[in-house]
């Protein structure tokens, strides 16, 4: 007995909501920029199964060390903002920093970027700033990940996440435990807001557009320029000091604010006492802690403040490392020292 149903009409993968001819135009966006990132240690890059990478010979004891990280809400301000061009900065610096922070060189970053409907432009955008952050870290591009789900994410919109991997001498490995009282503790500044803390953003920008108090500038930048400020990448500058001068600890200031993130590269029994007003309090955060009227503690435990990247380091060999680091470009500051933990928090700030 035959059916009398008209058969449907076939489906394709595109009909579906992939677009695979998209995809591979992104990839062939990619390749230049991926290209520029290429350094020693690169044996196979983007197109294959899997990226190969040596790990360089002048290591006698290699140890890799490996990150990973995302954006955060940083990115609902740039679908509203249609600002794509930075946020993959963001994302490099969120991990090859990390990195950093054990004394690792990063050798190699991955991305993973996913989305309900590919737009290559918005795409293109997002990797290319990648590629710019991976070019500044001396970092290669060498994979990654385009993920197109339909009904997964709202139109316009997309997720970031990266992987990234250092390597350090085993002999040389930051951990911390040689930090004493006495030792100084140096503050790099931060170039605004970097990733985190955007949450508490967002929900000052309402507040602010619902009074309609939004400042048309922040520290002599356009608002939205201010807030979107890339995530400051610390890697060459940093490695540069290591090299020359005995630092003991890094610390990366982002979730947890100074408060949280400088605890966890102290032994036992030590803690930061940091100097309020060592560093300059710039338009951006001040407008932040008006808004949001929240007091020190929680400015200082949400964002980073102005402070970046921490330096511990013996407080003969301080205002070397800082002039160094200068030189290379950071604006440096002597925020507080190290001193014997009583009964107060690991870190405070007065």
């Amino acid at each position: 007995m035959t059916s009398s149903k008209t058969p449907s009409a076939a489906l394709s993968y595109k009909d579906a909501g992939v677009d695979i001819d998209a995809g591979d135009a992104l990839v062939e966006r990619i390749k230049p920029l991926a290209k520029k990132t290429m350094r020693e240690g690169v044996l196979a890059g983007i197109g294959g199964f899997g990226a190969l990478f040596e790990v360089p010979k002048r290591y006698q004891e290699p140890v890799l060390v490996s990150g990973t990280d995302g954006v955060g809400t940083k990115l609902k301000l740039a679908f509203e903002w249609n600002m794509h061009d930075t946020v993959g900065i963001d994302l490099v610096a969120m991990s090859v920093n990390d990195v950093l922070v054990q004394g690792a060189e990063p050798l190699f970053f991955l991305d993973y970027f996913a989305c309900g409907k590919l737009d290559v432009d918005t795409a293109a955008a997002v990797v290319g700033g990648i590629a710019r952050g991976c070019e500044l870290s001396g970092c290669a591009l060498i994979g990654g990940e385009t993920a197109e789900m339909p009904g997964m994410y709202p139109a316009g919109e997309y997720d970031l996440a990266g992987f990234a991997v250092g390597v350090v001498e085993k002999s040389k490995i930051l951990t911390g435990a040689d930090v004493k009282p006495g030792d100084v503790v140096l503050g790099l500044a931060s170039s605004g807001v970097h990733s985190n803390g955007f949450s508490l953003v967002r929900k000052c920008i309402e507040r602010a557009e619902s009074a309609g108090t939004l400042p048309a500038l922040l520290d002599g930048k356009p608002f939205k320029q201010a807030l979107m400020e890339p995530t400051r990448l610390y890697v060459l500058n940093v490695l540069a000091a290591l090299s020359a001068h005995p630092i003991k600890a890094l610390a990366h200031i982002t979730g947890g604010g100074l408060l949280e993130n400088i605890p966890r590269v102290l032994p036992e029994g030590t803690a930061a006492h940091l100097v309020k007003g060592s560093w300059p309090k710039t338009e951006l955060f001040t407008w932040l802690q008006a808004t949001a009227g929240i007091d020190d503690f929680e400015m200082n435990r949400t964002f980073n403040n102005g402070i970046g990247m921490v330096v511990v380091i013996d407080a003969a060999h301080a205002a070397a490392c800082a002039a160094t680091l200068r030189a290379a470009g950071e604006t440096v500051y002597e925020i507080g020292r190290i001193a014997a933990r009583g009964d107060a928090a690991a870190v405070l700030v007065r």
